[in-house]
């Protein structure tokens, strides 16, 4: 398996985190979870599926102060969130060796054979791609779960926090990213940025998954994919003080 590079989002947002404030912490990433911090259990997972260097981007030093204490196997190091997820991987994929895994803090219950599973059947000739999982597979795993579903003409897929860029050329892709997140407030930006054609392929669901990511890939001049997982687990993250709920019944019956 080819060395990879992991980066983990562990930003704060303005403002206070109800999921935190939920656990009594001051960033969700420090809410423990069956002995361990959530930041911990992500960090561990991808360095136990291979990662040769990780990267945390965060602003909050009692994270630094985590990671000080975690022996995983291999160097980790903190870089300076910055004022959007998408900036955050922009800044710091620039100063990174490719390939770059990418998924977040509170992707609480990461497994390293999803990892792994991912890295092995993500196409080589992609520049980007992204892990999603079927509804079906989701509830499945997890009947109780909020997730929330893009319906694409060959069914509903959720996103599942993991994306993985494997050349530079990808970082084309985040810029698109930056400017969608940029104005997603404001719905005509949005379309200009993306397009008549591909809202419209989107609003009426004439596109499968894989020509909705190819066609996504084609605005930002990169070749994009989308990966399926076989773990419905995969999908849940901790957004909501649900989502907390949720993990501690299956991770601390």
């Amino acid at each position: 398996m080819t060395p990879f590079t992991a980066l983990v989002l562990a930003g704060s947002r303005p403002g206070f985190d109800p999921v935190a404030l939920h656990a009594g912490v001051s960033h969700k990433a420090l809410i423990p979870l069956g002995g361990r911090t959530l930041v911990a259990r992500v960090l561990e997972s991808v360095a136990s599926a291979g990662a040769a260097r990780i990267v945390v981007s965060a602003n909050d030093p009692a994270i630094e102060a985590e990671l000080a204490k975690l022996s995983i196997g291999c160097p980790v190091t903190r870089v300076e969130a910055s004022a959007s997820p998408s900036l955050s991987v922009r800044e710091a994929a620039a100063r990174l060796d490719f390939p770059i895994l990418v998924t977040t803090c509170d992707h609480a219950l990461l497994e390293p054979e999803w990892v792994r599973r991912f890295l092995a059947d993500a196409p080589q000739d992609a520049d980007i791609c992204a892990l999603l999982a079927e509804e079906p597979v989701v509830r499945a795993a997890a009947p109780d779960t909020q997730r929330t579903y893009l319906t694409f003409r060959d069914g509903a897929y959720s996103g599942c926090n993991l994306f993985l860029l494997q050349t530079e050329r990808g970082l084309a892709a985040v810029d698109l990213w930056r400017k969608v997140e940029a104005h997603r407030k404001q719905p005509w930006r949005v379309a200009a940025i993306l397009g008549p054609v591909m809202l419209a392929g989107f609003a009426l669901k004439g596109l499968t998954l894989d020509q909705a990511v190819a066609a996504l890939g084609r605005r930002a001049g990169v070749q994009a994919c989308a990966v399926r997982t076989p773990y419905g687990l995969a999908a849940v993250d901790v957004d909501k003080p649900v989502d907390l709920d949720l993990v501690r019944r299956l991770v601390e019956p």
